[in-house]
């Protein structure tokens, strides 16, 4: 989807991103650094264009055993464990670091995605990757999300992202695929600075 424009525009703007935000960049890796032990980025498999398989990098956010720890607390707390299993998210999720909860409220802990966009495994925009289990939230709807590129932002991040129902993320990213164009994109970009800024719908 989108071609030779579509990465062009990836690659371009990702360089520019990269010049601009690195002193954000190399404050945020002191950060993390300081504030708890453990490897500095988290990369978790994601399903990317065709199916292939990723990994997704992220700022780690979490504590170093963090897959116990959602097991033990969802299977101590029922309510939570439906969320989870609607979701994939919770709203005040037990594995994450007090200055991970800082970078995921501003989207900060994405900034690693800039270099899966230049290996050519995500976009700036499209849908946002999903694990595996994930597709079955798409029933139909996979053959378009397998069709895209994930993107670091895209019509969910400025639609209001967590605030919306998993139903509805699916619709916006078979809108995105389906309705695809360049000037799209470039809106969507402008649009994700204010989301961000807002802190719309961040878990």
């Amino acid at each position: 989807m989108g071609g030779i424009s579509k990465r062009t525009l990836d690659i371009v703007l990702t360089l520019m991103g990269l010049l601009l935000l690195l002193p954000l960049i190399l404050g945020l890796i002191a950060l993390v650094k300081i504030n708890s032990s453990g490897p500095l980025l988290y990369g978790h498999r994601r399903i990317g264009f065709g199916g292939r398989e990723f990994k997704c990098w992220k700022f780690r956010t979490m504590v170093v055993d963090g897959d116990q720890v959602l097991k033990q607390h969802l299977h101590q707390n029922p309510a939570e464990a439906a969320l989870w299993k609607e979701k994939q998210k919770l709203d005040n999720d037990p594995r994450v670091t007090p200055i991970g909860g800082v970078l995921r409220k501003l989207s900060l802990d994405e900034l690693p995605q800039l270099l899966n966009v230049l290996t050519g495994e995500m976009s700036l925009v499209g849908p946002r990757p999903v694990v595996r289990s994930e597709l079955d939230h798409y029933s139909s709807s996979t053959r378009h999300y397998l069709g895209a590129r994930p993107g670091l932002s895209g019509l969910w991040q400025v639609s209001g992202r967590s605030d919306t129902t998993y139903a509805e993320r699916v619709q916006l990213d078979r809108f995105y695929v389906m309705n695809w164009n360049l000037w799209m994109d470039l809106r969507i970009i402008v649009m994700t600075i204010p989301a961000v800024l807002m802190s719309r719908g961040a878990r």
